[in-house]
């Protein structure tokens, strides 16, 4: 008799096929009885039938507005689902899983919405690339009402509350996004730090949000911005940084963009040994010559084995 209670309390914690196991018994028991009795459908098909970012296993959202921003970046406002922790700090980061073809493709991308009580939302900024399928997808392919898959934001590369007194910040392409959520943020809280704002682009028309930046300009006493247009005048030289910030090595530095211009960065930064004042965010990691072999993938939760091209995520 008491074996028999103890297998039927093992059965009943334990959460059924294909239900994630709780950090709480309490869930696991509701999860996994309600998984048996609804078998050979989950909750989350009945909840789905309710709301579709209702999910008992994953966070979910809905693409509510896709906004163009330059001829090849768009803004994506995305109403997050039951579960989803709008306790982020601005500059961090958000997990984006779209259905694709019958795959879920998934990337990070940097939130360039701000923590707001009122609005339930939140906006990733994309710039679309020739090998960004996903990138590609949701600034050109992706429509209002698409539902969405969600990891919780994360990352390390954010500003202190209250910011320093004087700031750096150095942005290049799409690193714009996380410096845009960071600006935003100080605008929302009326803090007004003394800012330089060194941002490169290809031209005036390839910068992404350039009126609301010539705006914070206009508007704000502390905010200088600093537009490198690098058709006309080149990359920035961060060993003559000088010219444009005569105090650069007292200011703490904010720096996102691409891999070469943050290099440079961190060599200007070590040689004036002041890294210890640099934070950086690196979108691309470096590629190495050798390719993804590809394998056998067997997932433990729903025993289904597949197989992996190296190269599809």
């Amino acid at each position: 008799m008491e074996s028999t209670i103890r297998s039927l309390k093992r059965w009943s914690v334990k959460p059924a096929k294909d239900v994630d196991t709780a950090t709480t018994p309490a869930v696991n028991v509701l999860r996994g009885l309600a998984a048996r009795a609804t078998t050979p459908l989950l909750p989350d098909d009945y909840l789905k039938l309710l709301n579709p970012l209702w999910s008992a296993r994953e966070l979910r959202g809905q693409v509510v507005d896709v906004k163009r921003e330059t001829e090849d970046s768009a803004t994506v406002t995305i109403k997050p689902g039951w579960g989803f922790s709008g306790d982020y700090r601005p500059g961090q980061y958000v997990g984006i899983g779209l259905r694709i073809d019958g795959h879920w493709h998934w990337r990070s991308y940097s939130l360039t919405s701000i923590p707001r009580r009122d609005k339930k939302l939140i906006s990733i900024t994309v710039k679309a690339t020739p090998e960004g399928f996903l990138s590609t997808h949701l600034v050109s392919g992706v429509e209002p009402g698409t539902i969405v898959r969600l990891a919780s934001p994360k990352g390390d590369f954010a500003l202190p509350d209250p910011p320093p007194a004087k700031l750096l910040l150095v942005s290049a392409g799409s690193g714009i996004t996380p410096i845009m959520a960071m600006l935003r943020a100080l605008n929302a809280r009326d803090q007004h730090p003394d800012i330089v704002h060194i941002h490169s682009a290809p031209s005036a028309e390839s910068v992404i949000f350039h009126d609301e930046l010539k705006a914070l300009e206009a508007e704000l006493d502390g905010y200088r911005l600093h537009l490198q247009f690098t058709e006309e005048a080149g990359h920035v030289d961060f060993d003559a940084l000088h010219d444009i910030v005569e105090d650069w090595t007292d200011r703490p530095t904010w720096a996102c963009g691409p891999p070469a211009m943050l290099d440079s960065i961190d060599k200007a930064w070590s040689n004036a040994g002041v890294e210890d004042n640099l934070h950086t965010e690196r979108f691309v990691i470096a590629r190495t010559d050798k390719g993804g072999e590809g394998g056998t993938v067997t997932f433990a939760v729903s025993d289904k084995t597949v197989d992996a091209d190296g190269a599809t995520t």
